[in-house]
Formats: structure tokens, sequence, C-alpha cells
């Protein structure tokens, strides 16, 4: 085949419309055929085709029934692919090459069906799994395979009121409870496309451009000349780091538990610099083997030293050494059948962010790119012939039984050491105080020496109890799992605390799960993304909380949907792709009947963002907006894309089915990332429509946590008989920076709001009466007073909620209303005091949105309205002080969202402030004060956030 054919085909696949493609086949009798089919054609049609063409080609009658023979291609991947299911299209196969091969069919078809179709749904090859030739992963898939097809059996023989509950479950309300407290470099160009490049160390930055464009010219074939002024060249520091004058190489290396340091952290000597740098030196740790606690995890990083001159007031100058981190990686002691390791191990690593050496929060898994990163060769010794185990629990419970510990002080009792009955009353009202968690030695002391009396007394005070105990003492560690059996379960909420990577015991994670089985669906449902996120705490494959989840996923299609998105949205992330993958194929072998569904979804999933693609490439060009959307429509209308973007069921919410797309409806947003606006005509109801917005190019995953914390703000409200009128709506992340929007009906922007009295930027940002006027076209008489009000009390709400999760960038263009007065918000990409800065100034300087055309609307355009203004306060202040109330809840489950690896929640900074603003450890009288000084700050400078609104208008105005 000619060079560059195969890059020909990506093209072809590509386009849209019945263009036709010749393909050569070839058959199991050495017969050739070749003839053009429509790439809109599915297998099954094209084998169909074959057979027709084949009847006049020699040794025909040798050919056996069509259904005995399978279409095997080469993929984009470059493996070799059976194709199944033939009800795919061929531009949804696109083959590497224009070439099928017809091959006789062997083994269950059936199942070699739904394994191609699992394969295609986690977007991973099941083969994959196989070739890892890994005895853990074996294991693991051998008993959630036997798990879940039990569960899917069990489900067949439930009652049919009970399957039906079970496929359709009720679309309900949130849950509402009352909550007591070297050579080869990867490039990526344009954060879209990436490739290999061969550079050279010593090469400037725009010759490293300038190769760069020449080969992604060769790669992905733009439409137009790219210079390389017209780019800038961003290196991540583990690169940086290679090109800068390094001395030598050094490993460091720690044992953790959790992110409890069980001992001192040991350094080797210095090497070299070079390709293979061999250090061949033993590594002794400071504690005892029998100390080692069963998650004990060795975490390694590799950095280089460099000589740094500094400048001393005496003007000489002195060399000091200055660490540059390159890689780290993480591997657990004992392995999943709780043997202490032995023997060699080929660690992968993955690259150091800046400024960080020792990673214990980061994966056990090793990068499975290793041809772009380091490996590190290290070897754990044999201590005697037999493998050493980590103790059962039964031999566990006997050493804590064993140790002679005399009985603890009683609460009640007066006879305390000297200053201990003080002390004790102290450390009693800190364990209460929600914002505590540091402790002094002589408080752990004494803590743990009331460790049952904490127990009887103070149970949800378990975390800090196991923040206390010292884990590299088995002693310890042995009268703690002991305690543990004996605790009574907390309640679910205080549970989730417990799940985060701070608490590794495999005895309190089952405690843990044992607790969080009393959620119902509705609450497990609320709190679904945060237990999927610490999936990647766990350090093995078969963990409790992966049973659980999909135990519950597969009692429930509505929590068995979102948990598969869930896990979806993430497989192209290598440190989780493995554990994900896995999961997921799991839920599909116990829920057979839900693969075709999720199918429908990803191939709609799939034309959206071609869709996208091509509304970008127009956008490029510089083609009109109106000439763009004419040719978007008429893309639509192909019958590829009427297929498959019609009769789906919506990501967004399993309970809605995007019938039939209404394609003269559809258009593209003015963002950059150029959003697609997809309307579907009710199935029930025609005059009705259901819209969503498809986004390309963003991670919504911020966006998604932010909504999920408002939705329970609206529950906590409501649960206490405060209703503000909050809109519900939610965005789903699908893959990488890809999503769903819901479209809120009836809604516009403040600024077009503004815009209906003046065309003048200037003079639309501070009209206060354009936002009341606009009410008053949208409400008759007898229905302003009732729009005036859900304003009123909406606009309570995103006061109160945007103050407390800190969400920034609140322009114009992400406020919004509906016509009947709801006020909501819109685009989280900031949220945590990340407020925006321009110039190094800050462009948002008050806590939260209320401007004077806000406060005109809730006087109902009166000046001496001031009894509707004070009402809206003290909403403000009830919903500010419910959420103080619940403080803890938010933070834990913020905490838990580390693991995300959202840019702007990675660190306790930013959990930090969570906790000021909700003023945890502070009276409720302390917090509510504090509230109102924001609360007179914002309207004090609300003329800020006008003229901030002025500058975006005119900016955007100006693109």
């Amino acid at each position: 085949m000619p060079p560059g054919v195969c890059y020909g085909m990506q093209d072809v696949w590509e386009k849209g419309g019945r263009e036709q493609v010749t393909l050569e086949f070839l058959l199991p009798t050495g017969i050739y055929l070749s003839f053009p089919v429509a790439r809109n054609d599915t297998i099954g049609t094209i084998k169909k085709m074959v057979w027709k063409n084949a009847r006049s080609e020699p040794l025909f009658s040798v050919l056996s029934d069509p259904d005995a023979y399978v279409f095997t291609c080469i993929n984009l991947t470059a493996e070799r692919e059976e194709l199944e299911d033939e009800s795919r299209r061929l531009c949804d196969v696109r083959p590497f090459m224009p070439v099928l091969r017809l091959v006789a069919r062997e083994g269950d078809r059936v199942e070699k069906l739904i394994n191609t179709q699992i394969s295609l749904l986690i977007g991973k090859g099941l083969h994959e799994f196989d070739t890892q030739k890994n005895h853990e992963v074996n294991e693991f898939r051998a008993k959630m395979r036997s798990f879940c097809e039990e569960n899917a059996q069990d489900r067949q023989r439930l009652p049919w009121h009970q399957w039906m509950k079970c496929n359709f479950p009720c679309d309900l309300e949130p849950f509402s409870m009352v909550v007591q407290s070297g050579k080869s470099c990867p490039l990526s160009y344009a954060a879209q496309e990436s490739f290999m490049l061969q550079l050279d160390p010593q090469d400037f930055p725009v010759v490293l451009m300038q190769n760069a464009l020449r080969k992604k010219a060769t790669v992905f074939r733009p439409l137009k000349q790219e210079k390389p002024e017209n780019y800038t060249l961003q290196l991540p520091v583990c690169l940086v780091a290679r090109w800068v004058p390094l001395n030598s190489l050094v490993v460091q290396a720690g044992l953790f538990h959790g992110g409890e340091l069980l001992c001192k952290v040991v350094t080797s000597s210095e090497v070299s610099v070079c390709s293979d740098p061999v250090w061949d030196q033993k590594l002794v740790f400071d504690i005892n083997l029998c100390d080692l606690p069963r998650m004990s995890r060795l975490c390694f990083t590799l950095y280089g030293v460099l000589e740094k001159t500094k400048k001393q007031r005496s003007t000489k100058k002195k060399n000091k050494k200055a660490d540059c981190p390159l890689a780290w990686v993480n591997t657990m002691v004992f392995d999943y059948k709780d043997q202490l390791k032995t023997g060699e191990f080929l660690l992968s690593t993955w690259p150091s962010a800046p400024g960080d050496l020792l990673n214990p929060m980061g994966t056990v898994e090793r990068n499975p790119n290793i041809d772009s990163t380091a490996g590190l060769l290290i070897r754990f010794p044999s201590f005697r012939p037999h493998p050493l185990y980590y103790p059962p629990l039964e031999k566990v419970n006997r050493t804590a039984s064993a140790i002679n510990t005399p009985r603890p002080t009683n609460l009640n009792s007066c006879c305390y050491e000297r200053g201990g009955k003080i002390l004790l009353i102290r450390l009693c009202e800190q364990m209460d105080n929600k914002n505590h968690t540091e402790f002094f030695e002589h408080e752990k002391e004494l803590l743990w020496k009331l460790r049952l009396d904490v127990r009887a007394h103070y149970p949800e005070s378990l975390s800090k109890l196991l923040l206390i105990t010292k884990w590299n003492k088995h002693e310890d560690v042995a009268q703690m799992v002991c305690l543990l059996r004996t605790w009574r379960d907390l309640p679910p909420l205080h549970a989730l605390e417990l799940l985060d990577y701070t608490f590794p015991d495999p005895h309190v994670r089952s405690f843990t799960i044992r607790c969080l089985k009393k959620l119902g669906d509705e609450e497990l449902f609320q709190y679904l993304l945060q237990l999927v996120q610490v999936l990647k705490y766990e350090s093995y494959l078969d963990c409790d909380l992966t049973t659980f989840l999909l135990e519950r996923a597969l009692s429930n299609k509505k929590i068995g949907h979102f948990l598969f998105w869930h896990l979806r949205s993430e497989m192209h992330v290598a440190s989780v792709s493995l554990r994900f993958g896995l999961i997921l194929e799991a839920y599909c072998r116990g829920s057979i009947y839900h693969i075709k569904s999720l199918m429908k979804q990803i191939e709609a999933l799939n034309k959206m963002k071609a869709l996208n693609d091509f509304v970008k490439s127009g956008s490029q060009k510089s083609a009109s907006r109106l000439q763009i959307t004419e040719d978007m429509k008429l893309c639509i209308k192909q019958d590829t894309y009427m297929e498959a973007l019609s009769d789906v069921i919506s990501p967004l919410s399993p309970s809605i089915v995007l019938s039939e797309i209404w394609y003269d409806r559809c258009k593209f947003m003015d963002s950059k990332m150029k959003p697609l606006w997809l309307m579907y005509k009710n199935k029930w109801d025609h005059l009705d429509t259901v819209g969503i917005i498809f986004k390309n190019g963003d991670d919504l995953r911020q966006d998604m946590l932010t909504l999920q914390m408002i939705q329970l703000m609206d529950v906590l409200w409501k649960t206490e008989g405060l209703d503000l009128r909050m809109v519900p709506y939610g965005c789903l992340s699908t893959g990488n920076k890809t999503g769903l929007i819901e479209v809120v009906k009836n809604a516009d922007t403040i600024a077009n709001i503004q815009r209906n009295s003046s065309n003048n930027a200037a003079t639309a940002a501070f009209n206060k009466d354009a936002l009341l006027n606009w009410l008053k076209s949208k409400n008759p008489e007898d229905k302003l007073d009732q729009a005036i009000e859900e304003f009123t009390l909406s606009c309570a709400g995103y006061c109160v909620a945007t103050y407390v999760l800190g969400i920034g960038d609140r322009h114009s263009d992400n406020i919004m209303i509906r016509e009947n007065g709801q006020l909501f918000h819109i685009d989280f990409g900031h949220f945590l005091g990340n407020f925006k800065a321009k110039f190094g100034i800050n462009r948002e300087r008050v806590p939260f949105i209320l401007t004077y055309d806000f406060v005109h609307v809730i006087q109902q355009g009166r000046t001496n309205n001031s009894e509707k203004f004070e009402r809206f306060r003290e909403c403000c202040e009830q919903a500010y002080k419910i959420l103080c109330r619940n403080g803890t809840l938010f933070v834990n489950l913020f905490a838990l969202m580390r693991a995300a690896g959202l840019p702007e929640l990675s660190c306790s900074k930013d959990i930090q402030y969570l906790k000021d603003s909700l003023a945890l450890g502070r009276s409720e009288e302390e917090a509510l004060k504090n509230f109102k000084v924001k609360f007179n700050e914002a309207l004090r400078e609300s003329w800020k956030t006008k003229v901030n609104w002025m500058m975006h208008t005119v900016a955007k105005d100006n693109r």
C-alpha cells in the first residue's frame, strides 16, 4: 500500500453524506474482491454485498453460511479487531486501511459480541486486560464477573413490581433528612492533539516549534500552513528539569500509612546524570517488620540535584544545592494476598508536579506509558525460605487481648492525674469543635487512654481517634482494630469522612461501607460523585467500596447509569483506566440489557463531538455565523446523524428520552469552545421541547461538583422549611473535556435583559429599571408579584451559595433569569475563592453579587419598600445559618473530591476557604455576625460589580 494512504482514510471517515469508498476484501478461499461501498453502510449490509459479488467468483461453493464468518480489520489503534457487531456502520468502525478480511468465526458468538460491545462502551479493548498477565487483575475479573452475573440472575427472579422498581426507578426529588452537624518527548498541541517527537536537548525553542508544526502537518494535515510565531511553547517541569544542568540524581523513599510517615525518610547516594543511572544501594528503614501496618505504602521520588549560587552580604559566592523533582512512583509493601513482597519490581514512574517530592496520596498503579517515562528497578529482600503474611484478623484480636492495658479512666470519675480534669473537658470540647484536627502530644496520649470512653460517648469522633493512633506500633494497631469491631455504626454522612486516603486500613474501610449501606438510593445518588472519586484511594482492585457500588448500581438502574458515566468520563486518565475499566466491565456483564442503551448514548456523543469539530473548523476558516449554522443543520439532517442523535436516553437524566432532534432549532454558542445547543421534540408533548448543550474542550467536573453542592443546599434548606426556589439543572462530564449541560427553558442573561433598554454597554450596565421592566414584559399584572417573589427567594439562595462556595467569574453572562423570575448562575470554572485577576488586579472585589438593580426588583421598584428588602436579608441569614450547621458535611465532601485532581481543589488551602466561609469552629452568633458584614460589603460595593460587568460587555463586543 502506498505511503500515506492510512492518513487519507481518516479524512474519508470525517466526511459526511453517503460518499463511497473502495474497499478490498480478502475471502477465506484466497479470492480477492474490490468494489465501492457507502461509508454509511452497516457491516451486515457490506457482508451481503460481498456474498453477492462472490457468487460469480471461483470456489464460492466452498464457503459456508455467511453467519459462520466475521470481518476483521486493523483499527485506528493499529490493532486487529473482529467486527462482531454487524449493526455498526463503516464510518463508525473507521478501519485504519481500506481492507476487510473475512475469517471463520471461532468460539461463542454471543460471548464475543458482548465482549466487543463492552470494549466499545468502556473505550478500552478487553484483550488489554488479558495481556497484563497480572494475577490480581485476573482474579478480580473472575470474582466480579461471577458476582455481577449472579446478581443479574437473582434480579430476573424478582417479582414483577420489584423488577420494575429496579429497572425503572422513580425519578424522585433529592433525599430529605436533617443532618446533624530522554530522547523521545511527548508534545501536546493546543491541548487537543498529541504526538511523539524526537528532539535534541540543545535545540532552541523556535526550532522545536518548527519541528512540532512540521510533524503536525504530516500527521493531522491542517487546512492551512501554520507558523511558529503564532504559538508559545509550554513545557512541563519534569521536561524543563532535563534541560537544566543537573549535578546528580537522587532517589528518596518513605514509608507511609495514609498521609502519616511511619519512620524517617531515607535517601540514596548521588549518582552522575546518565541515561541509565545505577545506585545499587540498600535503603534501610528504621521500623521493625512486625510494626508494618497492613496498608504500608512505599513511596519513591526521583529528583535531580543542581548547583545554585547565592550572593552573600560579603559579596562572596557560595554554592547551594537545590532539588528538582523529576518523577515519583508508589507501591504497596504487601500484595493483594497479604503477602510481604519479595524480589524485583520494575516501577514505571509518573512525572512530578512542581515542588512535590514524595506523593503518598498518589496512585499505586504503574504508569502504563512506559515508552515516555523513567523506570525504577527495586528489589525487596527475602527474610526466610517461606513467604511472610500479614496476620489474619483472628490473630490480631488475640494480640489485642494479650496486651495488658489498664481500664481507661471513666469520663464521670473525678480522680484524674494533676490537671487531667481540665484537660479532659477541653479535649471533649475540641472533639465537638468540627474545625479542630490537630492535637498536642499530651492530648493524643490522653485521648488514646480514654479510647473506650470515646467509643461510648463520642462515637462520631472515630476519625480523630484514628488520626492519633500510632500505626507504626503493632500493639496499638491491634487495639484499634479490636476496638473497631464493637464500635457502633455511625450515621452514613459522618462515615463518609473515613473514605479519605488518610484512613487506608481495610478494617476501617469495611466499617465505613457497613455504615454506608444504610443510605437509601436517593441519598446514595446524592454522593455518588464522591464515592467514585475515592475509588482512586483504594490500594487493591478488590475492595469493599467497589463491591458496594456495583451491588447498588445493579439493583437500581439510575445509580448504574450514573456510575457508568462517572467511571467512563475518566477512562482517558492513565492512573485509573485499569481500575475503572475493570469495574465498567463488571457492571456491563451484570446489566446486559443496559448495554444497548449505553451504546446508543456513546454513538450520539461521538456524533456531537464530530459536529462540534465541524463547527470549530468553520469558525477557524472565518466563515459567517449564519453560514456555519446552516451547514451544521445540513450535517444533522444526514441519515447517520439523525439516526444517531434521535431516540437516545439522555445521559443527563435516564428518565428523559431525546426522541427526535429538531435540527431547525439547533445552533451553536459564541464562547471559545463553540458549544452546541441541541433541541429535541418532546415525545409526549409535541408543543414542548427538551434542550441540551454539548461542550467539548472544557473540563466540566468542577461544574458538576458545584451544582451537586447547590442541590444539596437546596435539600437542606427545604428540610428546614425554607424553599428558595433554586432552579434544578445539572451537567455531566462524559469524557476527556466533554460533557452535557441541561438547557433551562425561558432563561436570559442579566446583560441581555439590560440591553433591552439600551444598546450602549455603559448605560445598560447601570440601568436599574431594565431588570424590572423585563419581568413586567414577561408577566401579566396578576403574575408580576409572584415573579418578583421568585426572584427574591432565588436571589437569596444564590447569594448565600456563591459566597459559601467562593464562586468567581460572576460577570453578567454567567447570571441568568427565567421568565417566571427565578435567578440562577451558570459556568462554575472558578470556585473556593479563586477569583479572576487582570494585570495583577483582582476584578472581583465583593463576596457575592447583590447589585442595586437586584434590590430595585426585590423592593418592587419602590425606594420606600424596605420591608421587602429586610425579608430578603432574613432569608439570606436563615439560609446561611442552616449551611453552617451542616458545615462538616460540605467540608468532607470537598475533601473527598481532592482525588479528582481539579486544579482549584488540590490542597488543604482550598478546603480552608470553605471552612472559613462556613465559620467552622465558631458559634452561630459569631458566624452570623461575620455574614452580616459580608452582606453589607456586597451591597455597598455593588458599583464595582457593575463596572466589571460593563468592562466584560465592552470586551465581548470588541471580539
